[in-house]
């Protein structure tokens, strides 16, 4: 959504985005979110794929040939196949006729095909921690997205500020620049009338020029971070405006209801959840590699067809299956103590960062009250810078001070104000740091 300002009916009306539609839009178009995204969608498939292990495990097979030669070949003696009471009624020349050995061949071609369908009765909790394993890294994923997510609005908000902090930096070299060309006009009227020395006017214009050329470095710098920005939040050119102008007239209030108990949002964090995650993952994966060792048992059923010796037979069988993995022991057992370790390390590990990201926490809350403080003093400079210049400028007319106290009253008041609109960006910045940090 953005809003549209039309200025004149001739102007071209140009878009303006908030800080929360450009971090919306970030979160859209950034390459960081559609990678943890994909990363997910990844995570989704493998869980349905450990899924799949509950189903039959069903195999197919089949087998035909056809050979030049016959497979089978054997030479019988006819004394062994011809019985002894037909021989004993056959005269010796017919027996005479009859060859001692007969010569048989066969099978020169057959085929053969099965099908089998086992059902995993227990596989030493594999499958279960299989499947808990890839719901685990469907969880992992969407912190992960989540932390994503933070880092892209971070990321956002730090090039909203720039803008709107050089955008008012360039607002203030405009307004000291008009300072300097009615300062012109008037040294120079001066400098005609005898009043004033040329030496004066000089150091006007030359201020002058030093101001015009800042003036170019801030307004490249904006358009810079424009573009930066607009890249970033998926924008083909950087024709827009930012609404946020920055008040230099009052403070925002301290906000101390945004402070928390650091221990208790603890659990809130993306990076303790992902640490108890990986804890998660590692006792898992310890149990899998038990799983390893354990015992499998599985029921089947199969079904196989032959037409062997030009003749066709079928079976159907039902079958229980059970191995024991007994030569695995010997190295499984070191494994299972090697995962034993990691989960102590992952559990280690989840107990010294907690307590980095209490620190953390603190440290962060500390930003922002510095970052406040910074922002009061800020604006008491300007208040000083203000009043400063109003009385070398008065003194100066009155001939009462130099030209040179009055430029620099000109260059305090320049940075004082430039000083207060990084003050309030960094406080600005600070408290979405803290609220990130806290999991808020």
């Amino acid at each position: 959504m953005c809003v549209m300002f039309g200025v004149s009916v001739l102007s071209v009306a140009q878009t303006t985005y908030t800080l929360d539609q450009c971090r919306q839009m970030a979160v859209l178009h950034n390459i960081a979110m559609r990678t943890a995204k994909n990363n997910i969608s990844a995570a989704v498939e493998q869980k349905k794929e450990a899924y799949t292990k509950y189903f039959p495990s069903v195999s197919i097979t089949g087998v035909a040939f056809k050979s030049n030669k016959d497979l089978v070949n054997a030479d019988i003696n006819t004394a062994d196949v011809l019985p002894s009471s037909l021989a004993s009624k056959l005269s010796p020349e017919v027996l005479a006729m009859i060859p001692s050995s007969i010569s048989m061949s066969m099978l020169d071609k057959a085929m053969t095909a099965g099908v089998t369908a086992v059902q995993p009765v227990f596989v030493g909790g594999q499958i279960v921690n299989g499947n808990k394993l890839a719901k685990v890294g469907i969880e992992a994923g969407n912190i992960l997205l989540e932390q994503s997510e933070n880092n892209v609005m971070l990321t956002t908000e730090k090039y909203y500020w720039q803008i709107v902090t050089l955008r008012e930096k360039s607002k203030t070299l405009d307004a000291v620049h008009s300072m300097l060309e009615r300062l012109n006009k008037d040294v120079d009227v001066s400098v005609r009338a005898g009043v004033a020395m040329r030496n004066d006017l000089l150091q006007v214009q030359l201020k002058q020029n030093e101001i015009e050329s800042t003036q170019i470095t801030v307004r490249n710098g904006l358009n810079l971070c424009k573009l930066m920005l607009a890249q970033y939040i998926g924008l083909n050119n950087a024709d827009f405006d930012l609404p946020d102008d920055i008040n230099v007239e009052s403070l925002p209030e301290f906000p101390l209801s945004l402070k928390q108990n650091h221990v208790s949002a603890l659990h809130n964090t993306t990076e303790y959840r992902l640490l108890e995650k990986n804890v998660e993952v590692t006792e898992l994966q310890r149990k899998l590699e038990v799983g390893k060792l354990l015992p499998n048992v599985g029921i089947g059923v199969g079904y196989s067809y032959d037409n062997i010796m030009d003749k066709n037979h079928s079976l159907i069988i039902a079958f229980a299956k059970v191995s024991v993995p007994i030569s695995d022991w010997w190295g499984g057992s070191h494994a299972i103590k090697r995962k034993k370790i990691a989960v102590d390390n992952a559990v280690q590990q989840m107990d010294d960062n907690s307590q980095l990201l209490v620190i953390r926490m603190q440290k962060t809350w500390d930003d922002v009250e510095d970052a406040y403080k910074q922002l009061g003093l800020a604006h008491k400079s300007i208040e000083q810078a203000t009043e400063n210049l109003r009385l070398n400028n008065d003194y100066y007319h009155a001939g009462t001070t130099k030209m040179s106290d009055l430029l620099d009253a000109q260059t305090l008041y320049q940075k004082a104000m430039d000083g207060f609109v990084d003050a309030l960006s960094n406080y600005e910045t600070k408290i979405t740091e803290y609220k990130q940090a806290t999991g808020n």
